[in-house]
C-alpha cells in the first residue's frame, strides 16, 4: 500500500439537487482510492480520475478537518432551508477504510458535523465505524445519524473473494446489531449484487432475512455496472479465476453500454426478484420519511418522495410521471407552498401528482407512497 498525504482545495461537494437515495445534498471524499479493493468497484472507472492503482495507491487529504470546519461554518450561515443529511462516504473511497485507524480524519469530520448540529448519513463497508459509536450516538441525540452498510451479499466466503479488504458480512451485521441497540437508524445497501453469483433467489432472500433479523430500517438494492476500461478489466482479472463457469455469461448481459449497465431484460428480472423478496419481509426499499422528514423543507421533501415513488413504480414495471415532476420542483426558486394553487404550472405536474404534492405539504407524506413503500 502506497500512501500519499495531500492538501485538498475543498472538501464539501454540493449536488445539483437533493439525492433521494441518501437524502443528501452535500457530501465529501476524505480519501482517494480504497484499501477495501472490491473487485467490482466502479471507482476504478476512468471518469473518477484516480490515476494510480485504485486499491493500492491511496491519497489522504490531511488538511480536510481544517477545510471542513471553515466550509461547514459558511454552510450553516448560507443555507436557510433544510437540505437533508451530510453524506459521509461513497464516491471514490470508504471513509472508514483501514487507513482511517491511523489518520482519524473521518472521526474529526464527525466531530465537526456534531459541532454544527448537522444530520449525518454514513455509508461504509467497514466495522471500524464501531470505534466512533459513542460519538455517533451523541450526534444522534441532538440531530440524527443514519449508518448504512453496503453488501454484495451476506455470504462470508464470497465476500473474501470479491471484497478482499473488507470485514466479513457477518461482522458487519454484528455492528448493525450494536448500533440498533443504541437507537441508531441503519440501512443495507444491497449493491451491487453480482450477476449469477449473489443475485440468485437464495442469496437475495438470505440478505433480506439477515436485514430483517437485525432490525434494519430499509434496504436499497442495485445491480452491478461494468464499464469498459479499467473497471471491467480488473473485475475479470479477479473474478474469472474464482468463478470461471460464471464469467462466460457476462458477455450476454454486458454489451457495451456507455454507463456499464447490464441489459434491460436482466435488470428487470433481478429487480422483480428483489421486489418479491422485499415484499415478504415488508422491507422498505428506500429510506422512509419517518427517518428524514424533519430534516427537509417542503421542496426537498416533495422531490425525495416523488423520486422514491418514481422508483417504486418503475421497479414494478409501471410507468411513472413522478420523476419528471420531481425535477421540475427541484428547480423552483420559491417555497412550493407558495405555489399551492399553481402546482399544475410546474412541468410534469398533472392532476394526480398535484393531489399527492398537496398531501405531502399538509402531512409530510402521501398515503399512496406509504402503501408502496411499506407493502401495505
Amino acid at each position: 500500500m502506497n500512501i500519499t498525504e495531500i492538501s485538498a482545495k475543498t472538501i464539501l461537494r454540493k449536488g445539483k439537487k437533493i439525492d433521494s437515495w441518501f437524502i443528501s445534498k452535500y457530501g465529501m471524499n476524505l480519501y482517494r482510492g480504497c484499501q477495501h479493493n472490491c473487485i467490482y468497484c466502479d471507482g476504478r472507472d476512468e471518469k473518477y480520475r484516480v490515476e494510480d492503482d485504485f486499491g493500492k495507491d491511496l491519497s489522504v487529504k490531511i488538511n480536510a478537518p481544517q477545510l471542513l470546519d471553515s466550509e461547514l461554518s459558511r454552510l450553516v450561515k448560507r443555507e436557510t432551508g433544510k437540505t437533508g443529511f451530510i453524506l459521509l462516504g461513497g464516491g471514490v473511497n470508504d471513509s472508514y477504510q483501514p487507513v482511517e485507524a491511523k489518520y482519524k480524519i473521518t472521526q474529526n469530520a464527525l466531530e465537526l458535523l456534531g459541532k454544527y448540529d448537522l444530520p449525518v448519513h454514513i455509508l461504509t463497508k467497514s466495522t471500524l465505524v464501531e470505534r466512533d459509536i459513542e460519538l455517533i450516538q451523541e450526534i444522534n441525540r441532538t440531530t440524527k445519524v443514519i449508518v448504512s452498510f453496503s453488501f454484495s451479499s451476506v455470504d462470508d466466503d464470497i465476500s473474501r473473494k470479491v471484497e478482499p479488504g473488507v470485514a466479513p458480512p457477518s461482522e458487519r451485521l454484528k455492528v448493525i446489531d450494536n448500533l440498533k441497540s443504541r437507537g441508531i437508524s441503519c440501512g443495507m445497501f444491497l449493491m451491487p449484487v453480482i450477476p449469477f453469483l449473489t443475485d440468485t433467489p437464495e442469496m437475495i432472500y438470505k440478505s433480506l432475512y439477515s436485514a430483517y433479523v437485525s432490525g434494519i430500517d430499509f434496504v436499497v438494492f442495485g445491480g452491478m455496472t461494468l464499464k469498459e476500461g479499467r473497471q471491467k478489466d480488473y473485475f475479470h482479472e479477479n473474478f474469472d479465476s474464482n468463478y470461471p463457469d460464471l464469467s462466460i455469461n457476462y458477455d450476454v448481459i454486458y454489451n457495451g453500454s456507455k454507463w456499464g449497465q447490464p441489459t434491460e431484460e436482466y435488470n428487470n428480472q433481478v429487480n422483480q426478484l428483489f421486489l418479491f423478496m422485499a415484499s415478504k419481509f415488508k422491507m422498505p426499499i428506500r429510506i422512509p420519511p419517518t427517518i428524514f422528514n424533519r430534516f427537509l423543507d417542503d421542496n426537498n421533501r416533495v422531490v425525495v418522495i416523488l423520486e422514491q415513488l418514481d422508483y417504486m413504480l418503475k421497479i414494478r414495471g409501471q410507468d411513472s410521471p413522478y420523476g419528471y415532476a420531481a425535477y421540475g420542483i427541484s428547480n423552483l426558486k420559491v417555497p412550493i407552498g407558495q405555489m399551492r394553487n399553481q402546482l399544475r404550472e410546474i412541468k410534469g405536474v398533472g392532476k394526480v401528482t398535484e393531489r399527492i404534492i398537496k398531501e405531502i405539504i399538509d402531512n409530510g407524506s402521501s398515503s399512496y407512497y406509504e402503501k408502496l413503500l411499506f407493502f401495505k
